[in-house]
């Protein structure tokens, strides 16, 4: 399952960060327009969204909609080490280990609500997010879409920009074994409503202020996918053994609920 090819959007990364790195481009100035750039560099005008949109996260950019000198992506500061950081991370990450995958999600994931439980965070995006999720004539990879979205915008309202930069860089190897286990799955329609309420319940949790709570669904979320997946695969794929065995250890490694502790 590891994947040596670049996507699309890490291309367009690499090239504004050498253009950050050699001088090119500095705080103040104006990324090369969407549609330009996708040309220059052969890609979609999605996967240079999808580069800017991390660089967002980073605090690398500021974006702005409309027209006029004031619009699209200005460049807001200069890394020092921190997006080539990411993109080294982005790259590994599709040679991780899945089970370590999996059980940093459980650890980054469970801080992530637990902190934002005890905040009055604003959760409007988030929300919004899972309404799009609801509706019914999504395609497995549209829904993963918009869950691994879902993941990102938790980390991003958390306030730690640390925890956000980290789970961006392991997107694509989430991405990998997620799509990997919803093709494999014997009703992907009972799966996604399940996400669904679990979602759900995630966000109320937050929403009511139950730290624990909410650290306990987000674990049981990523652990009972990863269950279900295992169960699904089959043993006769190297790369299906390696997503059973990331769920397995993602159980074994997830702190006991309030109910199993002793």
């Amino acid at each position: 399952m590891p994947n040596s090819a670049p996507r699309a959007w890490q291309i367009v990364l690499e090239r504004i960060e050498g253009d950050l790195r050699d001088g090119r481009l500095g705080p103040g100035d104006r990324l090369t327009p969407e549609r330009e750039l996708a040309v220059q560099l052969g890609v979609g005008r999605s996967s240079v969204r999808e580069a800017v949109r991390v660089l967002e996260v980073l605090g690398v950019v500021r974006t702005a909609t409309g027209s006029g000198p004031s619009a699209g992506a200005m460049i807001v500061t200069t890394p020092r080490g921190g997006l080539a950081a990411f993109l080294r991370l982005q790259v590994a990450a599709n040679g991780f280990p899945l089970s370590d995958v999996v059980r940093t999600r459980v650890v980054l994931e469970g801080d992530v609500v637990e902190r934002l439980a005890r905040s009055d965070a604003d959760l409007t995006e988030i929300v919004g997010i899972l309404d799009a999720m609801d509706a019914a004539d999504l395609a497995p990879h549209e829904f993963l879409a918009l869950d691994a979205r879902f993941h990102q915008a938790l980390a991003e309202a958390s306030g730690n920009a640390v925890i956000a930069a980290m789970m961006a860089g392991l997107r694509s190897s989430i991405e990998a074994y997620t799509q990997a286990g919803a093709a494999r799955l014997g009703s992907w329609t009972r799966t996604a409503d399940r996400l669904r309420q679990e979602h759900r319940r995630i966000v109320d949790a937050v929403a009511r202020g139950d730290a624990d709570d909410a650290r306990e669904r987000v674990r049981g979320h990523i652990t009972d996918y990863y269950t279900e997946v295992a169960q699904a695969l089959s043993p006769s794929d190297p790369a299906d053994d390696a997503i059973g065995d990331a769920a397995r250890a993602a159980v074994r490694a997830s702190p006991p609920s309030r109910e199993e502790a002793p």
